[in-house]
């Protein structure tokens, strides 16, 4: 056994990561939490014929909870001066794990306008993240990754504090991040949006903790506590009678 240690460059599978840490320490992010008891969504869940998966869920109805609380498709930009941009819609980013080569990586696909867009569509595109050719679905961020650390960081910084209406697609404008589905909770995702979303496993009760990281510049607490009400409400409501949607439309076509 060689008891000697050893150098290496960084691997290009953490640099992105690496990326994202540095910037996300220019986001003055607050996690605020709320038990939410998803009862009534989870049991559509489970009675829809179409297995749709929670991250498809939590993605269109955070959409629609940012069309009544602008502050989440809002931006604060220190560059050149103090100022704050609104984009029309929202853009969601959701963290993707994959393997390449036998050597993990994390990267982000998008989803633009969840709000507008059919559960069953939402899960195709999540589907496709997760298990298409990632060295072609991630490509540009494998090229992205292999760029000096100097022009990567330049290239962040022009998306993040230059281009207004093009930040939101390339970077989103809020984020999704999770793992629960390994029994994980996160109290506070690292990101560089203005609303950073994470969730629990549900518990035998169909409660479920959820955290909201959001940039304190733009708004306040209470503001935060009444979108995760609402963001409840449309859970139980709208994205479960969507599921229930779902579900009579497959027995229509199958009859």
């Amino acid at each position: 056994m060689n008891r000697d240690g050893r150098t290496f460059g960084i691997p290009a599978s953490r640099r992105l990561t690496w990326d994202l840490l540095s910037f996300h320490r220019s986001v003055p992010l607050c996690p605020h939490e709320r038990l939410m008891n998803l009862a009534a969504v989870s049991q559509a869940r489970d009675e829809c014929p179409v297995r749709i998966s929670w991250p498809a869920l939590f993605l269109k109805a955070f959409s629609k909870v940012a069309l009544d609380f602008p502050e989440y498709r809002q931006i604060w930009y220190r560059w050149p001066w103090a100022h704050i941009y609104q984009h029309p819609g929202s853009i969601a980013t959701l963290t993707v794990s994959r393997e390449i080569d036998g050597v993990p990586w994390l990267f982000w696909g998008q989803v633009p306008q969840p709000d507008q867009v059919a559960l069953d569509e939402i899960q195709f595109c999540i589907r496709h993240f997760q298990t298409s050719d990632a060295t072609k679905t991630f490509g540009e961020w494998l090229q992205f990754a292999n760029l000096p650390t100097f022009l990567r960081r330049l290239i962040w910084w022009w998306n993040l504090n230059a281009g207004k209406k093009s930040r939101a697609k390339r970077v989103g404008t809020f984020f999704l991040s999770t793992l629960a589905g390994k029994g994980v909770e996160i109290p506070l995702p690292p990101s560089v949006h203005s609303a950073c979303l994470s969730y629990g496993p549900l518990d035998e009760q169909h409660n479920c903790r959820v955290v909201l990281a959001y940039d304190h510049r733009l708004l306040d607490g209470s503001r935060v506590a009444d979108s995760l009400i609402a963001l409840e409400h449309v859970l139980n409501t709208s994205i479960a009678a969507e599921l229930q949607s779902l579900q009579s439309s497959k027995l229509l076509n199958a009859a």
